[in-house]
């Protein structure tokens, strides 16, 4: 049976073959690590994102796929062949730059053609190609224009164009969208998903940008000082976090120091919490708890749930669909969002300034991140 992702309700099918495989990847800048004994399997037909902060390493490690860079130690195998020492032309790869990298002086049709001239490809093939992707990148018509008289988002496309046509096996996307505002950057990853989709290539996507990633992927390598944190599904990375890095980088989260009284109970400086039935915990053991700032539930009367205390609504920030309550108990910190529904709605409640309430953190929302108390709440 072919091997299957799942992105939300759509299924994903992927090639039963290794697109790019890394093996104990590490490459050094002086007495730095930029890249820390890194392995990876990516598949064939995988949107694959490399997420982190700026200088964890990803852009080095995509440049390393590419050939621009050589590693110091270990070995970048594309399609079943080792290609660490062989240079970026005669590997079966193609880059997006964050910044285009077009010939100003060229045409789109030049532009998009150029990796072909340099093969000598036939003039009829590169027609039928410029045609092709001018085609795919819903750009028809814009064959004679100058890029420099398009808008970001045209050059965008461009230099998609000019790295498809060169039917790489793996298309690598360093930043692609960071140069553009929200509205085309939200419109342009929902094209790049459909046409990856569409087109079957691996893309490799560099991102420091989490929503970013968590929507166009199949599955993401979160990394922090040149190694990886954590990598999974998309679902497994923000649901299931195992560092409290991770925890605090994919989205928003809050972080409860804890200490294990029993295998499925813990005491906190907000209470006594019990946990999820597949939590086992050794007593005394000292973890965090991580809880999304959505998974939070608020209340004027106190229900009878479990994991239930007072806090105080110490501020509010209004986002347009979302209310964001900073709570403060018992001296922490902690961060809610609710939806903005409108007033009438049966059950709707919305909280204000200074008032009381009572919080309850439901056992299966809980996760825990072993290894100590390392990172507070990143509200406190």
């Amino acid at each position: 049976m072919e091997p299957t992702l799942f992105r939300g309700r759509r299924e994903r099918k992927l090639g039963q073959n290794l697109a790019v495989r890394l093996e104990g990847i590490t490459k050094r800048f002086g007495d730095q690590k930029a890249v820390d004994n890194v392995s990876l399997d990516i598949r064939d037909g995988e949107f694959f994102s490399l997420l982190g902060p700026s200088g964890c390493g990803k852009t080095t490690l995509l440049r390393m796929i590419a050939g621009f860079d050589t590693p110091d130690e270990g070995r970048v195998i594309i399609g079943g062949k080792d290609m660490t020492e062989v240079p970026p032309y005669l590997r079966p790869v193609n880059t997006v730059f964050q910044n285009y990298a077009l010939f100003p002086h060229m045409t789109v049709e030049q532009n998009i053609a150029f990796g072909l001239r340099m093969k000598k490809m036939p003039r009829d093939e590169i027609a039928r190609r410029v045609q092709w992707a001018l085609e795919l990148i819903n750009l028809p018509g814009y064959e004679k224009r100058r890029t420099d008289q398009m808008s970001g988002g045209q050059r965008q496309r461009i230099a998609l164009a000019r790295a498809l046509v060169n039917e790489p096996e793996v298309l690598l996307l360093d930043e692609p969208l960071s140069a553009l505002d929200l509205k085309l950057r939200q419109e342009l990853r929902v094209d790049l998903m459909n046409l990856q989709e569409r087109l079957g290539i691996t893309f490799i996507f560099v991102t420091h940008d989490q929503e970013e990633a968590l929507v166009m992927s199949d599955r993401i390598a979160v990394m922090n000082k040149g190694r990886i944190e954590q990598l999974g599904p998309t679902e497994e990375i923000y649901e299931l976090p195992k560092t409290a890095f991770v925890a605090k980088f994919i989205g928003d989260s809050n972080l409860i120091p804890a200490q294990a009284l029993e295998p499925r109970k813990v005491r906190t400086a907000l209470g006594e919490f019990v946990l999820d039935e597949e939590d086992a915990l050794t007593p005394g053991q000292e973890v965090l708890l991580s809880i999304r700032p959505e998974k939070i539930r608020l209340f004027r009367d106190k229900p009878n749930l479990p994991n239930v205390f007072r806090a105080r609504i110490d501020d509010i920030i209004y986002t347009g669909s979302e209310n964001q309550y900073v709570l403060l108990a018992d001296g922490q910190r902690l961060m809610c969002e609710t939806l903005n529904q409108d007033i009438q709605e049966p059950g709707h409640e919305e909280f204000t300034y200074d008032e009381e309430v009572w919080v309850a953190l439901t056992p299966e929302k809980l996760v825990v991140i072993e290894g100590g108390v390392e990172g507070s709440n990143p509200y406190a």
